[in-house]
């Protein structure tokens, strides 16, 4: 018996090395594979995603072999390296009973130091209801009633407060958790809301939230330069379901130094038509980075938005072809590109001119050398074949495509728009619109809030209570002050 246990725990053992071994061998797969772009594509995020899903299957089955190990044989376990418990987190002390007396002889004991052991803990969410008490007094001499005038309420409708309102939303647009299972939810802890009231409350903070939103929108059209993207999403309609389109107008200026701040500015329409990309852009002046949508070309030839095109998508029709049919041409062509993205790593976050400058030294003759290598290899091929249509991407479009070489604010791809329709993407897996298009409009309103606060770094949840408890009082031509970026900035003066 001894033997056979003695067996059972080194097979274990040697099992939880095996795994290691492969755990380790996919973090680095994954690290390498988020380095090689700038900025994940939509095939680089798939691998990765099923890596990390993968990975965390291992890492279950590898703790999974050590408790089994444990359990057959316990025996002192080594200390596991594990990031700290985090400093800003309120630490609740729970001194563990002592002896009164020595027990060995019974004398008294004198306190040494002591050792602390930390454990994570969540407490399930507290609900309560706040009473706002407004005391009535009376004058004595004139006999004047006197009384603090009624507090604001974050919303004219129904009696939530901010913090409530502000975990609502979120969770509906963050999370992509529908009302019908928060409403579940918050029965279970004891609280029953219906969803007709949740609906009720996220319309009503749409409303108004509504000059953010418009002052976000207009903040992204005075930049420079823009990315623009759209992205399907079902819409219920009287029998069926029927596909809407949500579009978002990116504003970064960081890949080439700028300091203002990042937002990523939403807009819903009932089809994909190109006036509604015009009434999106509408009053912007400047360059568009952009997949090559025929519904754009008006905008084009208005004369106002110049053209650059994405070398992702570009990439990405010879990539499908070097996965799936091994073709010679792909692979060189997305070795090529490729070689191109790695020069854009090195000068991310540097100056337009000298953006400018190192593509003048590395990328033009990379890419001259392109061009007369396409030219050469589509000569050999017929129209109807995939390499040929994917090399033909490139080259009528090829004046869009080299904008980046003359002008240092240009990226080479759009993913920054891709990055920002990538959460909607996730979340229409659990939700469809309601009945119409309004509720597309508002989710394109809330999606304009929680992206911005995300690529601005900060916890849309906080910003949403405290904006939703201070707008019903706060000047109209002060709105500017609550914008996240100035709200982060009044935050850390605050702090100060």
């Amino acid at each position: 018996m001894i033997l056979a246990e003695r067996a059972a725990r080194l097979s274990a053992e040697s099992d939880r090395r095996v795994l290691d071994i492969e755990i380790e061998r996919l973090k680095l797969e994954i690290a390498r594979l988020k380095r090689e772009r700038y900025g994940q594509s939509a095939e680089r995020s798939a691998r990765i995603e099923q890596l990390e899903l993968s990975l965390e299957d291992l890492e279950e089955t590898a703790a999974a072999c050590e408790a089994a190990v444990e359990i057959a044989a316990p025996q002192p376990r080594r200390k596991p390296a594990r990031r700290p418990l985090p400093d800003h987190l309120p630490r609740l002390r729970v001194v563990e009973p002592a002896p009164e007396a020595c027990p060995c002889c019974g004398g008294e004991l004198s306190k040494l130091g002591e050792d602390v052991t930390e454990t994570l803990e969540r407490i399930p969410a507290q609900w309560r209801v706040i009473q706002h008490v407004r005391e009535k007094f009376s004058c004595r001499t004139c006999q004047t009633i006197t009384q603090p005038p009624s507090p604001f309420h974050a919303i004219a409708r129904g009696r939530a407060g901010a913090g409530l309102l502000a975990e609502v939303v979120f969770n509906k647009f963050g999370l992509h958790l529908p009302l019908h299972r928060q409403s579940e939810r918050f029965a279970a802890e004891g609280v029953e809301i219906d969803v007709s009231a949740l609906a009720d409350w996220v319309g009503a903070v749409s409303v108004a939230l509504r000059p953010l939103v418009a002052a976000i929108a207009d903040h992204a059209r005075a930049g420079p330069r823009v990315h623009v993207d759209d992205t399907p999403v079902p819409v219920l309609a009287k029998g069926k379901t029927r596909t809407g389109r949500l579009w978002t107008m990116v504003r970064d200026d960081r890949p080439f130094g700028g300091v203002d701040p990042p937002v990523a500015a939403y807009a819903y329409s009932p089809d994909r038509g190109g006036e509604h990309a015009e009434t999106l852009l509408a009053g912007f002046s400047g360059i568009m980075q952009a997949d090559a949508f025929a519904g754009f070309n008006r905008l084009y030839e208005k004369g106002a938005i110049v053209e650059a095109a994405c070398w992702a998508h570009g990439r990405r029709k010879f990539y499908e072809l070097a996965q799936l049919k091994k073709a010679p041409i792909a692979i060189e062509a997305v070795a090529r590109i490729d070689a191109l993205f790695a020069i854009e790593r090195d000068i991310a976050g540097l100056s337009p001119e000298e953006r400018q400058a190192a593509r003048a030294e590395r990328s033009r003759p990379l890419i001259d050398d392109l061009a007369l290598w396409l030219h050469h290899k589509r000569a050999g091929l017929s129209g109807k074949s995939d390499t040929a249509k994917a090399m033909d991407y490139l080259l009528k479009r090829w004046p869009a495509f080299t904008l980046f070489l003359t002008d240092g604010r240009v990226d080479l791809s759009n993913n920054a728009a891709e990055r920002a329709l990538r959460g909607i993407a996730v979340g229409r897996r659990n939700w469809t619109f309601a009945g119409s298009d309004a509720g597309g409009l508002r989710a394109a309103a809330l999606y304009t809030l929680i992206e911005t606060c995300k690529m601005n770094c900060i916890d849309p949840r906080a910003w949403l209570a405290d904006v939703l408890e201070r707008l019903p009082g706060h000047p109209a031509k002060r709105i500017d002050e609550l914008l996240p970026w100035n709200w982060k900035s009044e935050c850390h003066a605050d702090a100060a």
